[in-house]
Formats: C-alpha cells, structure tokens, sequence
C-alpha cells in the first residue's frame, strides 16, 4: 500500500526534486513506441552464434550477498515506517538496495493513473519524455529514487535519469530506468507498468509489494530515449551480463 507520502508531501517532493535536478528533458528524439522485448524470451548472441540464456535473478543476487554502504544512514520504506532499515550499497559498476515496492502513478494522466485511483496523483515526474512531457508510469517500467539528501545524492553515484536498473522479485528480472524521485528519507517504489511486469498488483493504493524487491542500479548507464522499453531491456541485458562476469 502506497502510505509512503501525504498529499504535501508529494507536492513539495515533487517540487524540491525539479528545482534541485533542473531541466531534466533528455536529448531530443522521435517519440515513437518502441516495441517491447517479450521479457520471458531475452536472449543474447554468445562466441560462436550460440544462443545464450538471459542472465537470471539467481546470478544477479550471488553479486549483491553482501553490502558496502555508501550511503551516510539507512532508509525507512514507507513514511509511516518510524524505523530506517535499508542502506544503498555499492559496487565498482553499480548501486543496489533491497527494499518494498510502492506504487508510483505519478506522470501522463491515464485510465490507470488519476487523481480517482490515486489520491497522490501528481502530474508530473522528475525527469521527462524526448519531447518534455512527462513520463507514462502506466506504460513505462521505471524506478523511483530518494532525491538527493543528507543520506544519499543518487547523482554522485553516477546516476540520473534514464540510468538502466535491474529490478528482481521472486525469480524475475526485469530492466527499468530511474524515472522519478520521491522523498528524500524513503526508498523502495517503481512505476506502475514495473509492478506489472514483476507480477505485483500495480494498484496505486492497495498494491505494491511489503519486501522481497532488489534494485541494481547500473552507474553511467543512461539510455535514450528515456522511453524507450525495448532499449532498456537491451541495455540492461548487457549491462547485467557484465555484472555476473558473463560479458
């Protein structure tokens, strides 16, 4: 359930993160769908034509047993949460946290994501489509990071928005990018079309999942266009197969 923000909260989250990011439009593009890459069928060309398995959640995890904090404190999951409990930890090529998953609904005003399903509904994201608009959370797979704070400035960490993140729950991997911030004492929450793709109910209020969620955050890795699925998921395939030492 998404009880991480009150309805103040997320006006001046919202705006704190703007004033703090500034124009966050990636290079201008076509803003053309993309199609999607099936996420059950990834596959990738290895030495001599062979066809080589995705890299899956069991080689990503092996990777992150263990943390190295870089943040300067921990995280709460929701903003009723009196205790933190996740730090962000970090690796040569990337960062990670292991967390929940609340519902980001926040963005392009659709039949999924309105002020009706979502009394949070803000209509607009940290960072924004090729063509300045905002980002779709009911179509687009993206993470939502703490904005910079006293704890963690994800953009000294070599990210921004359009990084690639690898995304893992219950055997799943799918690959998103960072597509908002959210308040800066509070991490774990993903876009709507994310919880779909990890088979969570993507319902802004009642869904979302309470733990069991690991972000992989891959540093210098932005794509874009921000929105293009298809990218990310190539991207991130690649970029995973490094991780694992498969690349």
């Amino acid at each position: 359930m998404r009880t991480r923000t009150f309805a103040l909260t997320a006006v001046t989250s919202a705006a704190c993160a703007a004033a703090l990011l500034g124009p966050a439009a990636l290079p201008a593009t076509a803003d053309v769908p993309v199609p999607d890459t099936p996420p059950d069928t990834r596959m990738g060309p290895a030495p001599g034509g062979v066809e080589d398995p995705a890299v899956s959640a069991e080689e990503l995890l092996a990777e992150v047993r263990s943390c190295r904090q870089i943040s300067r404190g921990k995280y709460r999951t929701d903003a009723n949460r009196a205790k933190a409990t996740v730090p962000v930890c970090g690796t040569t090529d990337a960062v990670f946290w292991k967390a929940d998953m609340d519902i980001d609904c926040d963005g392009r005003r659709t039949k999924a994501c309105n002020t009706k399903s979502d009394p949070y509904f803000q209509p607009q994201t940290a960072f924004q489509t090729s063509r300045g608009k905002p980002l779709d959370s009911a179509r687009l797979p993206f993470v939502v990071v703490p904005a910079p704070g006293r704890i963690w400035d994800y953009r000294k960490s070599g990210l921004t928005g359009g990084s690639v993140v690898a995304v893992i729950h219950q055997g799943q991997v799918r690959y998103a990018v960072i597509g908002d911030t959210g308040p800066a004492g509070i991490i774990g929450e993903g876009s709507y079309a994310l919880a779909e793709e990890l088979s969570i109910d993507p319902h802004p209020t009642t869904g979302g999942a309470a733990s069991g969620v690991t972000y992989i955050a891959f540093k210098d890795s932005r794509i874009a266009p921000i929105e293009s699925r298809a990218t990310a998921e190539r991207r991130g395939e690649e970029l995973a197969r490094a991780f694992v030492g498969r690349g």
